[in-house]
């Protein structure tokens, strides 16, 4: 598989590979931890670059199954040849509600996306963020945005409200 630098190694790595090749891409999700108390979880997917063309992606502040599912249909688009609207919202992902796609920055993905970095090796590959509002709308960016999305939600890169 391009892109790999080395074989996987055990079996997270082994299902990462087999998730890409049967799948077109694999989900990984990170739960908080006792050494890292209060921190989000997140998902992100492995493979969207390799398998269709189109960037990463990485979730902040649902649970995995919520995550999965919404990357999915994501991935799905790509695998049907459509490509993602990165550059406005998505109306969608989650029903009645936009999202919001924003870059990260490279020097971040060594805090967040380990698999990512060892599936691709020495490879570039972009990087986005899928941002979702609260019940009344707001993003993260919002000054009426609650404290508590923004802790579930930090926002990696920047987004201009058009």
């Amino acid at each position: 598989m391009p892109g790999l630098r080395l074989p996987p190694e055990n079996d997270y790595e082994r299902s990462v590979v087999h998730n890409v090749e049967t799948f077109g891409w694999h989900c990984t999700s990170v739960l908080p931890t006792d050494t890292a108390p209060g921190k989000p979880p997140f998902s992100y997917t492995v493979g969207l670059h390799e398998s269709y063309g189109g960037p990463a992606l990485i979730m902040f502040g649902l649970n995995s199954t919520t995550a999965h599912s919404i990357l999915g249909l994501c991935a799905n688009r790509l695998a049907d040849g459509n490509p993602l609207s990165l550059s406005k919202p998505s109306h969608d992902l989650i029903e009645g509600y936009p999202c919001i796609f924003v870059e990260v920055p490279r020097h971040l993905y060594n805090d967040y996306v380990y698999s990512l970095l060892w599936f691709y090796a020495e490879q570039e590959f972009p990087l986005y963020q899928v941002v979702w509002p609260d019940a009344n709308g707001c993003f993260p960016w919002h000054a009426a945005a609650s404290a508590s999305l923004k802790a579930l939600q930090p926002v990696l890169g920047n987004y201009n409200d058009v």
